[in-house]
C-alpha cells in the first residue's frame, strides 16, 4: 500500500459532515430533549453531569471536553467534576443526583439487568415519571453523541500544556 492509499484508510469519515440531514436531526433530539428536561426539572447542571458520566464510560474524549466546558459554565464544581467517575465513592452528590447517575449509567449498559433493575427502583424512589424519562432520554441522546464522536474520531483541540 502506498502512503496515500494508507492515509485514506486510516482516515476516519466525519459522519456527521458526511451526513448532514442525520446530524441535524439527532442535534434536532438534543434540543427536543434538553427542553423536556428543563420542563421535568432537571437543571442544566445535572444535565451535563449525565453528559460527562455517560461519556466517561464510553470514552469519548471529545464530548468530555465540550461537557466539561458547559459543566463549569453550568455551575459545577471542579472538585465534583474530578469525582465523578468516582460519584459512589463520595457524599458530594444529593440522592437525586445520585439516582438520576445511577440510570444515566444503566442506559448506557443496558444488557445489565440487574443493574438496570437496581437503578430503576431508587430513582422511582426519588425522581417523577417526568424526571426518570429525561434522564432516561439525555443519557439516550449523549450515548448517540459519544458514538458519533468516537467512531469520526473527532480530533479535541486546545491550549497545549507549557
Amino acid at each position: 500500500m502506498s502512503d496515500t492509499t494508507a492515509d485514506l484508510a486510516s482516515r476516519r469519515v466525519y459522519i456527521d459532515k458526511q451526513s448532514p440531514k442525520a446530524y441535524r436531526a439527532l442535534v434536532g433530539t438534543a434540543d427536543a430533549v434538553r427542553t423536556a428536561a428543563a420542563e421535568a426539572g432537571i437543571d442544566r447542571s445535572l444535565v451535563e453531569l449525565i453528559n460527562l458520566r455517560v461519556s466517561q464510560i464510553n470514552g469519548c474524549a471529545y464530548c468530555l471536553s465540550v461537557h466539561t466546558g458547559a459543566a463549569l459554565r453550568s455551575g459545577e464544581t471542579t472538585q465534583r467534576l474530578g469525582v465523578l467517575a468516582a460519584w459512589r465513592d463520595t457524599e458530594l452528590f444529593t440522592a437525586r443526583e445520585r439516582a438520576a447517575l445511577a440510570l444515566a449509567e444503566a442506559t448506557t449498559d443496558p444488557a445489565n439487568a440487574v443493574e438496570q433493575e437496581k437503578a430503576y427502583a431508587v430513582a422511582r424512589q426519588v425522581l417523577t415519571e417526568e424526571e426518570i424519562s429525561a434522564v432516561i432520554w439525555v443519557a439516550i441522546t449523549i450515548n448517540a453523541f459519544n458514538r458519533v464522536s468516537i467512531l469520526s474520531k473527532h480530533p479535541v483541540r486546545g491550549i497545549p500544556p507549557q
